[in-house]
This record gives structure tokens, sequence and C-alpha cells, in this order.
């Protein structure tokens, strides 16, 4: 990896991290509460995720119409196929694990350098899952 982009990883994700900080996305309890739509439901979620598409659908716009990414590679697309199984059963199983402890591999990773209880339990089991689920892919499709 050239040192350019080592940088732009590292900035990116210091943005990222203080994004989440700052909006409070980083606290499982207020993730928590965005899915408790029976109880007491904190929207603040949801204007969090509105506002990073509004930032986002702009780049997906221009991504679209380019033939190359920025460091030159054939951009890919995604297909006709909206969703496979695999996908709707990964999605499901993130979605779970998400709901039951408010906290997503973004997150994870900031509240780890945070040093927040739980953090590293979160961490540890996020890489087993990863390494689990790499065990029952197909070959070359890890």
């Amino acid at each position: 990896m050239r040192p350019t982009h080592i940088f732009s990883a590292f900035a990116f994700g210091l943005i990222l991290g203080a994004g989440l900080i700052l909006s409070g996305m980083a606290d499982p309890d207020r993730v928590k509460a965005f899915l408790d739509v029976s109880g007491a439901w904190n929207p603040s979620l949801a204007l969090v995720m509105g506002g990073a598409i509004a930032v986002a659908a702009p780049a997906f716009v221009w991504a679209k119409r380019r033939r190359l990414t920025p460091r030159g590679c054939a951009a890919a697309s995604p297909g006709d196929k909206l969703a496979s199984t695999k996908l709707v059963l990964g999605a499901a199983i993130f979605g779970l694990g998400w709901g039951l402890s408010g906290i997503c591999p973004g997150p994870g990773i900031v509240l780890l350098g945070y040093g927040a209880r739980g953090a590293i339990i979160f961490a540890v089991t996020m890489v087993i899952g990863a390494r689990l689920a790499g065990l029952f892919a197909p070959p070359g499709d890890a």
C-alpha cells in the first residue's frame, strides 16, 4: 500500500470515528433505543443515516458514470441481481448481532480505540465470526 493510500485510509477512518462519537452512534444504548420501536424509541440513528445518505448519494451518482475508479482500476458493477440468498442471510445474521449488542463493526472499532468496556470481547468475537464465515465460503469467494 502506498503512503498516500495509508494516509487516506487513516484520514477517512479518523473522520468516521469522530463522526460516530460526535453523533452518539458509538453508544450501544442509543442504537438499541433506535431499534426499540415499541418502547423508548430514539430516532437519532435515522437522522444520522439520512445525513450519511445525503452526503454519499452524489458520490455514488458520480461513480456510476465512471468506467475507472480514482485509482485507475475497472469500476465494478453489482450487476442486475439485487439480492442473493447469501446476501440476505448475511444481512440477517449481521442485523441480529447488531440488534443484540447495539454495536456494528465500525462503532466496535471506535469503542475498542476508546477503551470501552466490552469492546475487546466484541472485536475478538467479530474476528472469530468472520473466520468462521470464511470456513464456509466457497474457495475464492472469501
